[in-house]
Order: structure tokens, then sequence, then C-alpha cells
């Protein structure tokens, strides 16, 4: 197994609290199937996007930002623009003091953003989608355990 995907596995395998940023209540945009399978999946998934705040998704209350989430986040899920990264993973950096783990979505990748997280020891994948990675590194029917 390459390096990589042996990083996959570990931060998978760590975490069970995902923050979705730009979480979205249409069932058609990929942030609300990606945030669904990985409900399914076993993890918790907390929605973030200022516009849907207070209202439920995913079994959960909407977060406005990131520094309003209360629970211990293990990995924010990044469905932002890459320019828009920076700010999200600085607000990340200091309300989440559990987090190990900043994940950019197909398409979204951010040197600085990827820095700065990585300074922290944080891991930092980009340009990739948990709903392609568990089931290519664990199989259809994997959990969270």
């Amino acid at each position: 197994m390459n390096p990589i995907d042996q990083q996959i596995r570990e931060i998978f395998k760590r975490s069970r609290v995902i923050a979705c940023v730009g979480a979205s209540a249409n069932p058609a945009r990929p942030s609300h199937y990606v945030s669904m399978f990985l409900k399914k999946c076993g993890y918790r998934v907390i929605p973030v996007n200022p516009g849907l705040a207070g209202q439920e998704l995913f079994g959960e209350t909407v977060a406005g930002s990131l520094s309003e989430i209360k629970a211990e986040v293990d990995m924010i899920d990044i469905f932002r623009r890459s320019e828009q990264v920076p700010p999200i993973v600085a607000e990340a950096l200091i309300h989440l003091p559990r987090l190990r783990t900043v994940w950019m979505q197909i398409g979204v990748a951010n040197a600085e953003a990827a820095i700065m997280a990585g300074e922290r020891g944080l891991d930092v994948i980009e340009n990739r989608c948990p709903k392609i990675e568990i089931p290519r590194l664990f199989g259809p029917d994997w959990r969270v355990g």
C-alpha cells in the first residue's frame, strides 16, 4: 500500500466527528450526499453553512461557522473554492483544538492552507473525496468502529 493510502486509512480509522464546511440541504449537491455517506459509515457529521445556520441537516443543527461548534471535531471536510480555504483552516486551528485532519474535496487544493495546517501537525488531504476513498480502501460496507 502506498504511503498516502496508509495515511488516509489511518485518518478514517481514528476520526469520529467530521465538520462539513459548505454543507447543503440540496440532495443533488456533493456536500449533501458525501455527508450522508459519512453518516451512514458511522461518523457524526456536523454541517457548517452560514445560510442554513440553526436548521437541521444529517441529524445535527447546522453551525454558521466552525467557531460555533461545541463538539470535539477530528476532521473538517471542505466543500468551498480553493481560494476560500485559508480563512477556513485558520478558523479551524483557533476553534477546534482536537482537529487532526484538513480534508479538501475533489477540485479543492490550497498550498497556503496546507502549509498552515501542516505546520500545526495536522494531516492534509487535497483533491480527494471520502465517498471514493472509503470504499476503495475498506470496501463498500465499511463502518467506523
